[in-house]
Parts: C-alpha cells; structure tokens; sequence
C-alpha cells in the first residue's frame, strides 16, 4: 500500500507546502481533504514563489492528480482566482489534472459576513478567536446542521429554493450582530451561474476516484492543511479551526481507510510560531521573537498578519505525534535560528505543581501552566547550503538529533531554506 499523510503537528505554517511539494514528486495523486480558504501553503521554486490557499500543492508537479474532497469546504471565488493566478504563473490546470468533490460544501457570501461580524463582536468582548474571516467556521456549522449548499447542489434546479429560506435566516442573523447589509437571493444567484460554468469541467466523484486509486496501488498523499493544535476536539479549544486537522480527520475527509494507510508524516519548525489568540507556553520574549519573525518571514500567507514566535515545545509535539500515529518527522526551518547565542526546548510541563503529559484541554489552566526548558548552544554559521547532516555545525546537529531523541521518531528530511534544493533528504 502507498497512502502517505502529511499534516503539521504545531499550530499550523509549518511549512507543509514545501514538503507536499517535494513529495509531489513520488507521488500520482494528491488529495487535499479539510479546511478552506483560510490555509495558506506556500512553495518557492527557482525564487517564484506559489501561494496556495484550497488548490493542492502537488498542482505545480506536471502529471500528478490533485483532488480537492468533500471534507473541504470550498469558496467558488476563491478557487477560480486561484486557479487563474496559478496559470498566470505557467501551472496547467484542467479537468485532467483537477477534480472537485460535489459533496464539498460551499462556502457562501454570508458565511464571511457572519464569520467578520461574529469576530468583530468577540473583539469588543476582548474574546476574538483570530478567524481569517473567510467563512469556514459558519459553513462547517451549517454543514453540521444539514442545511448547507454542497458543490453538487450548484447544479441542482431547486437551488434557488433552498438558499431562499437560508438567506432569511443568515440576514436576521446579521441584524442580531449589529449589521444591516442586504443579502441579496438574485445577486447569489447570478454570482452561482457564473462560477458554475467555470469549475464544472473539475467537478465529479472524488471518493470513487480515491478508490479506484488505492486498489490499483497508485502513490497517494494525502496533504492536511492548518495543524494538529489548530484541530476542533484536540487543539487548544476554542482558539482552533473548524475541522480535524489530525490524521482522523484526512481519514474522513478522503475516504481513505485507516488500514490503507502507510506512513504519517509530521511537519515540525524548528521552533514555534501561532497566529491570532491562544495558549502559547512556550513563546519567546519580544525581542526574542520579533528577530525570529523577521529572519523567518512569519506574517501569514493568507492574511499578512504577523506570527508570534516561541522556542519548540516537545510535550505538545509528543501529544501530536501520537495523535496521529505519525512515523517520521520533516523539520523546518533550522536555518532561521541561525545567530541564536541558546537556543530553548520546552521539554516538561507542570500544572497545580504536578507534571502533566498533554496539554491541558481548558484553556485557563494554560494560565498556570510551568514550563520546563532544555537549554542548546546555538551556532552563528550560515546553513543554507547545507545538503548532508554532516554539512551541518556541531551544535546545529546536535539540536536536530535532540529533537528526534525526545520526540521518540526519526527524521525524514532537515529544511535549511524556503527553496525546494534546500533540503536535507535522510530518507532512502
């Protein structure tokens, strides 16, 4: 069998775009399989860089099929720009290299507004979540709720009718919250007739598509977006996203059975980075974290915002690791501590003056959270050529080989750089 996974195991911008990419390589499908719009995978060739927000990353390898499954939540603009920015850059996208679920949800205008005004409200309340805005968290709940407008229903006589009493109930939602826009049936409905004739060619069965490729063997991976911390039941509630961002969750989300499964690769940085509200143990002093941010360009590939930064935690990678069932790790971003005098690892955690294993599931206890570190001496030397693990300082080794000792699994490939050529490969 040949299903790979590969999912981040931090809060997201780990760095899964890249290595989906250099994977893309072995592989003859890629399936992306949660989340919207709100994730942001990016990917440096030969100094062009792709930015990816619901199109797989495997879009840019020629003769890989990518599908985008009905665990996505899909917004038709979205798609079609990007579609379009990718062929601006040369990429060829067809209905021979495309293939959208029609069980995908989709997410409508209304679902960003609610998503902007829930928020705004939260921020009043000093409560904000840090949502992107792009509508995912309310299409997921009308997903759950059984009243949501899926890819196959654009196509579908009585659509009209269904987004009629949808419309009523969103627009009263709206007023609650304080905003008056009109939405406007007819203009969703004009909007709808035209974004339909644009991605028809893509849209089919993609489960009956996985099937057929996993009983003929075909390589598969399968590429999570967001991270494993960001997950709904196991991320640090309520600061997450609206989907499962564990291996579960790549598992309902592409129909890909749980036995069919042969590795799970985690992606790790070197440190630690999370956008918007939450916990965040381990986070680095300002001046600290500010020089990581701008040597490691962490502002958010969908939203601009900046990343706030701190040193790797092993306690909540373990709980991650295990989550998952992953089997290797792929590091990034080493070279960004590059010039760092001690570099720190959060190794123990202590709650109430107990030492505690996982994160804490309520959030207030984050508040009184002790934090154990492991202290590394840095290097100062310019790692970025770096092909072979020998290439690297003594000290740059040693942090790596640290990480792997205590996270219990080994490495598959070391990131010295945002380009593809800049990757320590330790696999076969």
């Amino acid at each position: 069998m040949t299903v790979r996974f590969v999912l981040g195991l931090q809060w997201g911008d780990e760095g899964k775009g890249k290595v989906t990419d250099y994977l893309s390589d072995w592989a003859e499908v890629v399936v992306r399989t949660q989340g919207g719009a709100n994730a942001g995978h990016t990917v440096i060739i030969e100094d062009k860089k792709y930015v990816l927000h619901l199109l797989p990353s495997g879009i840019i390898r020629p003769n890989v099929k990518c599908l985008i499954t009905h665990g996505v939540v899909v917004d038709p603009k979205q798609l079609i720009d990007e579609i379009e920015e990718m062929r601006g850059h040369g990429v060829e996208i067809s209905d021979r290299n495309l293939f959208l679920s029609e069980r995908a949800h989709v997410v409508m205008p209304y679902h960003k507004l609610l998503d902007g005004a829930r928020e705004e409200m939260d921020s009043k309340k000093g409560s904000q979540i840090g949502t992107t805005k792009r509508g995912i968290g309310p299409c997921y709940a009308d997903k759950a709720q059984r009243i949501g407008i899926r890819v196959g229903d654009l196509y579908q006589e009585n659509l009209r009718q269904k987004l009629e009493p949808l419309v009523a109930e969103k627009s009263a939602m709206l007023r609650y919250f304080g905003i008056g826009e009109e939405i406007s049936v007819d203009r969703i409905c004009d909007d709808i007739a035209e974004q339909r004739e644009v991605i028809r060619p893509f849209v089919c069965d993609t489960y009956s598509m996985i099937r057929e490729a996993v009983d003929s063997g075909k390589k598969i991976l399968v590429e999570g977006a967001q991270g494993s911390l960001l997950d709904i039941d196991f991320g640090t509630y309520p600061y997450v996203t609206s989907s499962n961002c564990s291996s579960g969750g790549l598992i309902t989300g592409s129909g890909i059975a749980p036995t069919e499964l042969s590795s799970v690769t985690g992606v790790v940085k070197a440190y630690t980075t999370r956008v918007g509200s939450g916990p965040f143990p381990s986070e680095m002093d300002q001046a600290t974290g500010e020089r990581v941010r701008n040597v490691g360009k962490e502002f958010g590939a969908t939203t601009g915002r900046p990343r706030r930064c701190g040193w790797l935690d092993v306690v909540a990678l373990r709980y991650t690791i295990n989550l998952s069932g992953v089997t290797d790790i792929a590091l990034m971003k080493l070279d960004v501590l590059s010039g760092l005098e001690t570099i720190r690892i959060a190794v123990g955690y202590k709650l109430g003056g107990k030492s505690i294993q996982t994160p804490p599931a309520c959030t207030k206890d984050f508040e009184k959270l002790e934090v154990e570190y492991l202290d590394l001496p840095g290097w100062t030397e310019n790692i970025s050529g770096a092909r072979t693990m020998n290439d690297l300082p003594e000290n740059a080794r040693r942090y790596v080989e640290t990480i792997s000792d205590l996270a219990g699994i080994p490495f598959t490939s070391v990131s010295v750089g945002p380009g593809r050529a800049q990757t320590i490969r330790l696999e076969d």
